[in-house]
């Protein structure tokens, strides 16, 4: 077996891992979590969960942070969202609809809670976490309303400011009640709709030009 095949099958084992610790992390939180169980919802021995990750705070942590990195498609679809076409309005919908759906997933509530839950225990991985995904598409809206309102299409003094009031008129609430509550069925299609336009209307009563 050549060196790049032995690495690819490495990182398809890898994959294979992380994988299968997702559902067994936000099933039973960290400290519940079992890398026996992990191990078996791979398909793979043991030793060679540990060959891939020392222990089970390295594992978590590798975890938490891919998840971090699937934010990417959320935040292409910003940027796409704000420079395409002349009426906000639209646009903005379009955005408010996508960070709802995103957001509101049942896997991304679990995980959610169970970086909150871990906080305290792995401080710096909670701050990563944030950073690397919510934090980023912040970054992105930010810019994305300081272009429109080059282009005169929003009048904005802060677009961090405008960035917060945004997303927390759609978000507060029904993140909130889910987190609170569990699942994340307490809103179906025609609410998320509801808050969308709500809260786009808000928002263009501010920040419009």
């Amino acid at each position: 077996m050549t060196a790049d095949m032995e690495e690819g099958r490495s990182a398809r084992k890898r994959r294979q891992i992380i994988e299968a610790a997702r559902p067994v992390f936000l099933r039973n939180g960290y400290v519940g979590a079992s890398m026996d169980e992990v191990a078996s919802l791979a398909a793979v021995s043991k030793q060679t969960v540990y060959k891939h990750f020392t222990d089970k705070e390295q594992l978590f942590t590798h975890l938490v942070l891919d998840t971090a990195g699937e934010i990417d498609g959320l935040t292409r679809l910003v940027a796409a969202a704000l420079d395409d076409g002349d009426d906000p309005a639209a646009s903005l919908r379009t955005l408010a609809r996508a960070f709802l759906d995103a957001l509101m997933q049942p896997e991304v509530l679990r995980l959610r809670r169970l970086v909150i839950a871990e906080a305290d225990r792995f401080p710096d991985l909670g701050r990563a976490w944030y950073e690397q995904g919510f934090e980023r598409v912040l970054s992105t809206l930010r810019a994305g309303f300081g272009r429109l309102a080059e282009r005169g299409l929003l009048r904005l003094d802060d677009a961090g400011l405008a960035t917060d009031h945004f997303v927390g008129m759609l978000l507060w609430i029904p993140v909130n009640k889910a987190m609170f509550c569990g699942g994340g069925d307490h809103y179906g299609p025609g609410d998320l709709d509801r808050l969308a336009d709500a809260a786009v209307a808000a928002f263009l009563r501010a920040y419009g030009p």
